[in-house]
């Protein structure tokens, strides 16, 4: 898959180890369209952890042409209608006559020139995709269809993530409105942050409510960003944000919250918001409004907005939180109802099948585009209680995401239309009403058997408050000690980011001894 960006978000190839000297003691391998390629001098890694290989892979490998000047040190590659000169030791190179700047130079080793293989990779045209447990990179050049590592190759890696909300304070803070370099500011300090503790995945919210952090046909700009909802802050946060992303080796989950266009009513809204191009799918609830999930051409367009970014961003994955069917509101949705109920359903069967439909063709539509790209979803963390449903969790909650939400979480995860599921299980251990427990152990039962991985949502917003449990951040490491029971728990994702990074809670010390004690 093409993205955009190129030149701006990856110069070259970002690889997480915790040394050079770790990944060069394990061996880096590399393959070419499912076929491994041989090199008389091993890939190594370099102190900014890019990996460089012999230009001889260039030239040989990838089918380039190669001319070195000993004289000027310099070496230019040629591929069909794409020439780069490479200088060595400098942070300056040239494709096509244009000036870029790598992160690592090519540089002279034991007599051979070792280059970037991202950096060269992309400029041909080559997918590079790199797999760091197995210490693999994978290329592409679209001649033969992807395939998944063969069964001797073991690729594991748990999820350690933390959503970064633009809705509620975590980015940018509100000093930066208007400020681009203060945004810029604010995102690397969180990405640094959070990576010192041990988080390696990101889950930003490009999508709150009808609105984009990046240049979209679908939708306006946040107003987050300039103070004004449509307003161009001058630069793409998104593009931005994954370039610093992956340079800290971190990955990237765009995040989006699907139906909601907006989050109170009365609000400036640009011309192009949906709810002013297409009034005709919006529904007013609960002081908001909805796009209407009954209405198909409201889902196409939803769709459209999320293929937009998986076509132009290199995002590891899309995420979708809980604001399916708006909860405990009147949603107005009875003329949508009779057009739409072609098979006669209850109007909770409808609902619930208007979302599943949705599930399934976007999970769809992103693996078409791009089937590395992780397609998950974190619904509200009981599915059922077990006083309406038998199968359901021993929990009396008040908006079990089947019944209230229209949320069939059982059939996403039994029908495998999602990569993960990430339960929102924001209660504490013991917790008569929805205990951690208990939930636990009954959405580990429900993806057991299946290709579906469980994330366990966190709620380290609740440190500190008067609910019973959270008197201090030690309930936190307490659930993920409890985590180690389950085998099917594949890791976790805290809500939010500005609450792992509160020096009173004592969240990012916490975390940090854990993950270092059970690496």
């Amino acid at each position: 898959m093409r993205k955009t960006h190129l030149w701006g978000w990856a110069l070259t190839f970002m690889i997480v180890v915790a040394g050079a000297q770790m990944a060069s003691a394990k061996g880096i391998s590399i393959e070419l369209d499912n076929e491994r390629v041989t090199t008389d001098v091993a890939p190594y890694l370099t102190k900014d952890n890019v990996t460089l290989v012999p230009l001889r892979v260039i030239t040989e490998a990838l089918g380039g042409f190669a001319q070195w000047n000993q004289a000027d040190q310099t070496v230019h590659i040629k591929k069909d209608d794409t020439t780069i000169k490479l200088v060595n030791k400098q942070l300056k190179a040239q494709v096509d006559g244009n000036t870029v700047d790598l992160i690592s130079p090519a540089q002279v080793k034991d007599g051979r020139m070792m280059v970037p293989l991202r950096f060269v990779g992309e400029a041909f045209g080559i997918r590079v995709q790199w797999h760091q447990d197995a210490q693999l990179v994978r290329l592409w050049t679209g001649k033969v269809s992807e395939q998944p590592l063969s069964e001797n190759v073991t690729v594991s890696k748990e999820m350690r993530g933390a959503w970064i909300a633009t809705i509620n304070g975590d980015w940018p803070s509100k000093d930066a409105v208007g400020h681009p370099e203060r945004q810029k500011e604010d995102y690397i300090t969180i990405l640094n942050q959070l990576k010192a503790m041990g988080i390696q995945d990101v889950f930003v919210q490009v999508r709150a409510a009808g609105d984009a952090i990046y240049p979209s046909n679908h939708a306006p700009w946040n107003k987050i960003l300039t103070g004004t909802q449509g307003k161009d802050p001058g630069y793409d946060p998104l593009a931005f944000m994954i370039e610093e992303t992956h340079k800290r080796g971190m990955t990237f989950h765009a995040w989006f919250n699907p139906f909601r266009a907006t989050t109170g009513l009365g609000q400036d809204l640009a011309s192009n918001h949906v709810a002013k191009q297409h009034p005709e799918w919006i529904v007013t609830a609960g002081g908001k409004l909805y796009l209407n999930p009954g209405d198909p051409d409201a889902r196409e367009h939803i769709i459209a907005s999320m293929e937009e970014v998986v076509r132009n961003y290199d995002v590891d994955g899309v995420h979708l939180d809980d604001y399916f069917y708006p909860s405990n509101v009147w949603f107005n949705d009875d003329t949508t109802f009779a057009l739409h109920n072609t098979t006669h359903l209850t109007k909770a069967d409808w609902r619930r099948q208007n979302i599943n439909v949705f599930v399934k063709e976007l999970g769809e539509a992103v693996h078409q585009i791009d089937p590395n790209v992780s397609y998950g979803i974190s619904p509200f963390g009981v599915w059922r209680n077990i006083a309406d449903d038998p199968t359901g969790s021993a929990t009396t909650a008040g908006v079990p995401a089947y019944d209230i939400m229209f949320a069939d979480v059982r059939t996403w995860i039994k029908e495998e239309w999602i990569d993960y599921v990430a339960p929102q299980i924001y209660w504490s251990i013991g917790f008569t009403p929805a205990a951690y427990d208990v939930l636990v152990e009954w959405w580990a039962n429900e993806v057991k058997g299946t290709d579906v991985k469980l994330y366990i949502g966190h709620a380290p917003y609740k440190i500190g408050t008067t609910e019973a449990g959270w008197s201090s951040a030690t309930e936190i490491i307490d659930q993920l000690k409890l985590n180690e029971s389950f085998n099917e728990v594949d890791g976790s994702i805290f809500f939010s980011s500005q609450y792992l990074l509160k020096p009173w809670n004592n969240m990012s010390s916490l975390l940090k001894s854990y993950y270092r004690n059970n690496e």
